[in-house]
């Protein structure tokens, strides 16, 4: 793929550099999502969170009661209030996901060389000799050789609370692993990732329904973040799910690429998604490290070109616990932007770290500064050319629109829609100038009374607007 996304043909001023970076009234392109919890869950810390640039907030049903996340939520809807900022909700499901429960919440040591056994018993409790597995069917589809990760690097972003497993022998339901690595693994709960391993386990569980049914339908979710998205039958039965659920017609879904078996099938699953989430936390387990890079840069290519939102997770772990996040993060959330990511996720920085609002300011301050070298020339006569002709009535509209705004300069770009499709077919050319959606209302009867309704009640658009 072509690199030269950067605007060189004026050589940038070294000096230019160490000037201050301006504030603009205008929020960034690219949007932040923020995870809420327990660190960032008070009015107060909502509020900053908006103000900072969040613009999505995601609740993480992993963990958590329904009650604790609707706390939070309720939160939330007070604090747009105080800050007159709009804020999206996204439920994220938990999918097949296998988990290590420690109900004595003592921390468990393992020693490399050491061997421990995973077990389906759960009502043993953890230590450095066994721990027990949420999940039975793990000794049916492992086997020696097979690799596995456990910890809470997935949670915490830590390697120092993770470790390396190598199947040594599987002993009928239990399994029996070698140590790679020594870890010590504290709190109350781990995640099993097993490495290019498909779990027999649906993509949309039982609870994940529940949850939707009641807790996603009761506050009317504007996105729905499928965990462990594996091809494109995963995402067909979600919207038929949610298709049943009146009040979540309009919900969208981004599937979370996160395992081998979804990166196989991304083409099909990204033609029946709304959006994609890029999960290099577990796929990064997946693939070997001289490989991720590929598969981001690939995969953002391919959403860009389709229209559809690409969401990037895992860029400033360390701001977890630090103030600052280290050179190679901020190049790193540079470069997301520069690859054409529309998104930025945080999960534990915000969840569960030390600086959530400070987080969302650097990030968001890092976004601006890419966006402003970010070569949208270039891009707009790629996704054109990509299109192809004959072009579809609506599509010609939408790149004919950004096109005259740029040449204009346009200050934004006002669009009418009724379904959310002309504002995102013209966030697909990435606009220089926001795209802000005025939405068309539609009369509705049923011969008793008349009602208006649109296809949004808050409007947030992933796609760079």
């Amino acid at each position: 793929m072509p690199s030269n996304h950067l605007l060189l043909e004026e050589p940038i001023r070294m000096a230019s550099i160490l000037e201050p970076s301006k504030d603009s009234v205008l929020p960034t392109m690219t949007k932040i999502v923020g995870t809420l919890g327990p660190k960032s869950r008070s009015v107060e810390v909502i509020s900053a969170c908006l103000r900072a640039g969040m613009s999505v907030a995601r609740f993480d049903f992993s963990w958590g009661s329904p009650d604790y996340h609707q706390e939070t939520l309720d939160n939330l809807k007070a604090a747009v209030k105080n800050t007159n900022k709009l804020c999206a909700v996204m439920l994220d499901t938990v999918g097949p996901e296998i988990l290590v429960v420690n109900r004595n919440e003592k921390s468990i040591s393992l020693k490399e060389d050491e061997l421990v056994v995973l077990t389906p018993n759960q009502e043993i409790d953890a230590s450095s000799e066994v721990l027990p597995i949420s999940y039975n069917g793990l000794s049916k589809v492992v086997k020696k050789g097979d690799t596995l990760f456990l910890g809470q690097y997935l949670f915490t972003g830590s390697e120092t609370t993770s470790v390396w497993l190598e199947v040594s022998e599987v002993k009928g339901d239990d399994v029996l692993c070698l140590v790679k690595n020594s870890a010590t693994l504290v709190g109350t709960m781990y995640t099993l990732h097993a490495a290019e391993i498909r779990i027999d386990l649906p993509t949309l569980t039982d609870k994940d329904k529940e949850i939707i049914a009641t807790w996603g339908v009761k506050n009317k979710i504007d996105f729905l973040s499928l965990s462990h998205a594996r091809q494109a039958e995963d995402v067909r039965q979600a919207r038929q799910f949610l298709s049943k659920l009146g009040n979540l017609s309009q919900t969208q879904i981004f599937a979370k690429i996160e395992s081998v078996e979804g990166l196989t099938h991304f083409d099909e699953i990204l033609q029946e998604a709304d959006g994609i989430i890029l999960a290099r936390g577990n796929l990064g387990l997946d693939l070997p490290p001289e490989k991720v890079f590929l598969f981001q840069k690939t995969a953002l290519h391919r959403c860009n070109m389709a229209g559809k939102p690409a969401v990037l997770t895992r860029v400033v772990d360390s701001m977890t616990s630090n103030l600052r996040p280290t050179r190679a993060e901020a190049t790193d959330v540079a470069n997301a932007v520069l690859d054409g990511s529309d998104a930025i996720l945080l999960g534990a920085e915000t969840l569960r770290g030390l600086y959530p609002v400070e987080t969302i300011s650097t990030v968001r301050r890092i976004c601006a500064e890419s966006e402003k070298v970010f070569n949208q020339d270039f891009y707009f006569k790629k996704a054109v050319k990509r299109t192809g002709e004959p072009m579809s009535h609506l599509e010609s509209i939408a790149s004919t629109a950004v096109r005259a705004a740029i040449k204009v300069k346009a200050s934004v770009i006002i669009c009418f829609t009724s379904t959310g499709r002309a504002a995102r077919l013209i966030a697909k050319y990435r606009p220089t100038m926001p795209v802000i959606s005025v939405v068309i209302p539609r009369l509705q009867t049923n011969q008793l009374k008349w009602s208006l309704s649109g296809a949004f009640e808050v409007c947030i658009l992933f796609c760079n607007c």
